[in-house]
């Protein structure tokens, strides 16, 4: 269950970097096999901005994944995660996310983990922001300080990152730079290959 918003604020304000699950929190945790068996997933682009617009606020952003999906090593690249931040097929969420900790260079109370599942549930018990979509399980809600309003794959990341950057106090400044016109020039020439996440 959230947290209060003033105790949910004060700890989203230590966060530097941000963990993600992938399936049921990048995607709808739907699985698409196409003919050969292949894999196919969707992804949200306005999650996908959130992540670049986590990026250039210098929050960094992880990935810590039980699947072993080539679409997703695709789309982390289109995102700019650094692939020394990426961890997928773990059979040890626990253990995995003290590993990107210490590739971070941070403490795990210094970590949003969001994740959906059982899977999950290790991860989100050691870190200092535990949160995952409106969709997630009973028990990932349960453990959760933050739970989306929004479904995985539907914006849940984006509502993290707003929450993130509304504790620092710089949400409202980035979105009125936006409406005035004058935060997109910056933002896509720093952003890479991700920027048509940005519509």
């Amino acid at each position: 269950m959230s947290l209060p918003e003033e105790k949910l604020l004060a700890r989203a304000k230590k966060v530097k970097a941000v963990v993600l699950d992938v399936d049921g929190v990048l995607t709808d945790a739907g699985l698409v096999y196409g003919p050969r068996g292949e894999a196919l997933k969707v992804f949200s682009a306005r999650d996908g901005f959130a992540v670049k617009l986590a990026q250039s606020e210098g929050i960094r952003v992880a990935i810590l994944s039980g699947r072993l999906a080539a679409p997703v090593k695709a789309r982390l690249a289109d995102l700019g995660i650094p692939s020394g931040l990426v961890i997928q097929g773990s059979r040890d969420k626990g253990a995995d996310i003290g590993k990107i900790a210490g590739r971070l260079g941070i403490s795990l109370d210094e970590i949003a983990y969001m994740g959906d599942d059982t899977p999950d549930l290790p991860a989100l018990a050691r870190v200092g922001l535990p949160a995952c979509p409106a969709d997630a399980s009973e028990e990932a809600r349960e453990r959760a300080a933050f739970v989306a309003s929004s479904p995985g794959g539907r914006g849940a990341v984006r509502e993290l990152v707003r929450l993130l950057l509304r504790a620092r106090g710089t949400w409202e400044q980035i979105m009125e730079a936006w409406a005035q016109g004058t935060a997109a020039g910056e933002f896509f020439k720093g952003s890479g290959k991700g920027a048509h996440d940005g519509k």
